[in-house]
């Protein structure tokens, strides 16, 4: 249903500038907004292509000009970029999973869903399963022994939850989402070719094939309130304890979360990420896209680590960190203007050594 611009900007707490009466159905990019759509122009440059689409109205920047692009309405807020979350939240349609429970669902008569969950078709609600009030199970999702989910979560289609994991409130795992599932955790009957190399620094590693014994995983999985697991991502169970996830933690798509490891509240894990058992992640880290973290160290509090970087040892509390191995942002990007220079470096040299060579024949 249409919403006015007022309605909107009041719901954003924000101010509605010009006819607060004009309707909006949905949002749209400034150069392809309709008549009824509101034109995302939050910054400048992308306010220099409203005069391409029909939009009457925009969300635009505080202080923003909005007349002069020739709208009729315009919501102006301080941080764009921070009101498109509550506008996104308004303007989702979802996914259009129906209420009630499918015929085809499999609930274990064990298990207790509480008020309004729905259940998706093909769903497997395993014994004991407890499902808190207002949460939506996705089609041909898998909930296992004794899981604990919170209130109003969303588990999105083919999500697999496995036993004993205990998820907290308002939880959304994206499809293909995978939560406790073993850890990967062997070891041989001697020690391995890994860990003399480890121990070794690489001069030394193994002679012969050995035989992997597996270990299990007797712990689970304990999420709290308010995480979001992308697509495809996994988190391992705990060897003997759980494997720990805060509140408020972020994934993106094709992480994967070894067992035994802990991120604290509020850090952001990036997709393609790989944490290595038993690592803990401080409280607000955010670890860039297809960044690794060895096993065993810790990542501080607030620590940044940009894309691709490798984490190997310890990261201190507020650091920023790049590269392989990880260092210090302004440290690794002074290296690789130095490395970029090599070759220059070596004509130089080349040419240095020439002349040398002819100053030595003259004589």
């Amino acid at each position: 249903m249409p919403s006015t611009i007022s309605e909107i900007a009041a719901a954003l707490g924000l101010s509605a500038e010009g006819d607060g009466s004009i309707a909006i159905s949905s949002v749209a990019e400034p150069a392809s907004a309709g008549p009824d759509q509101l034109a995302l122009a939050m910054k400048p440059e992308f306010a220099q292509t409203l005069g391409q689409g029909q939009a009457r109205a925009a969300m635009l920047w505080q202080g923003a000009d909005w007349q002069g692009y020739g709208l009729q309405a315009a919501i102006l807020a301080p941080r764009p970029r921070f009101a498109m979350s509550g506008l996104s939240a308004m303007m989702d349609a979802g996914q259009g999973y129906a209420p009630g429970i499918h015929p085809s669902a499999v609930i274990d008569p064990s298990a207790h869903l509480g008020d309004g969950v729905s259940v998706g078709p093909l769903s497997v609600i395993g014994p004991e399963a407890v499902i808190g009030a207002g949460s939506v199970i996705g089609p041909q999702a898998q909930i296992g022994w004794q899981v604990s989910l919170g209130e109003n979560s969303l588990i999105h289609g083919g999500v697999r939850i496995g036993a004993r994991v205990r998820i907290g409130a308002r939880f959304i795992a994206q499809p293909g989402a995978v939560i406790g599932a073993d850890g990967f955790s062997f070891v041989t009957p001697e020690p391995s070719g890994v860990e003399k190399a480890r121990a070794s620094l690489g001069a030394e590693g193994t002679e012969k094939t050995q035989v992997w014994a597996r270990i299990h995983s007797l712990g689970a999985v304990s999420i709290g309130d308010d995480v979001e697991l992308g697509a495809n991502s996994c988190i391992d169970r705990g060897t003997v304890r759980d494997t720990q996830i805060g509140n408020g933690v972020k994934f993106d798509n094709l992480v994967q979360i070894g067992h035994n490891v802990v991120i604290e509240d509020h850090a952001l894990i990036c997709a393609q990420v790989g944490i290595a058992g038993s690592s803990r992640i401080g409280t607000g880290a955010v670890i860039g896209g297809q960044s690794g973290v060895s096993d065993n160290i810790t990542v501080g509090a607030r620590a940044i680590l940009g894309g691709a970087t490798v984490a190997l040892s310890n990261v201190p509390a507020g650091r920023v960190m790049l590269g392989y191995p990880a260092m210090k942002m302004d440290t690794h990007v002074e290296s690789y203007k130095g490395l970029r220079r090599l070759p220059r470096l070596f004509r130089e040299v080349a040419e240095l050594k020439k002349a040398v060579s002819k100053l030595g024949t003259s004589d």
